[in-house]
């Protein structure tokens, strides 16, 4: 085995939470490294075994609820004040409504008795309104006067 696997195994080893793979006590006993890295975490072990927890103070629980309450109450009293003001209640709400209107006449071009903004060229929506309004070229049965018109318009643009 080689050393790097040995040290993401020497934490678990230490600990004593997985078995050791075979050729992991032939590596410990000829690299003195790893066994002195191995002997230094089971070291940390040990102490932290033996370490006991601070117990909190008898008034722990009761001042930690008490400030959780200030800390309530604060945000309360703090949103509460907000909606109390009235004037910068309504300045919100004209705001929000004129916001409101103008992105109605955005949409709109400006002009309320428009029902549809201006389509720019090249867009899916006036791709299909001109295939609409030349419904009558498209839709000929008669591929001959197709392809008289195809031809037409293929001279037009060779001669502008």
């Amino acid at each position: 085995m080689k050393c790097n696997e040995i040290r993401e195994l020497l934490p678990d080893l230490a600990a004593g939470l997985s078995a050791a793979p075979p050729g992991t006590g032939d590596h410990l006993n000829s690299c003195a490294t790893c066994a002195e890295t191995l002997a230094d975490f089971q070291k940390t072990m040990a102490m932290l075994d033996e370490w006991q927890m601070p117990e909190p103070s008898p008034y722990f629980d009761t001042r930690l609820r008490a400030r959780l309450r200030e800390e309530a109450a604060r945000r309360q009293k703090s949103w509460l004040l907000w909606v109390r003001r009235p004037a910068l209640t309504a300045a919100t709400a004209v705001l929000l409504m004129a916001s409101g209107v103008g992105v109605f006449l955005m949409q709109h071009g400006g002009d309320p008795g428009t029902q549809h903004a201006a389509i720019s060229p090249g867009t899916a929506v006036s791709d299909l309104q001109s295939l609409d309004r030349n419904h009558d070229l498209f839709a000929d049965p008669d591929p001959d006067s197709a392809s008289s018109l195809l031809d037409d318009l293929q001279i037009q643009e060779t001669n502008p």
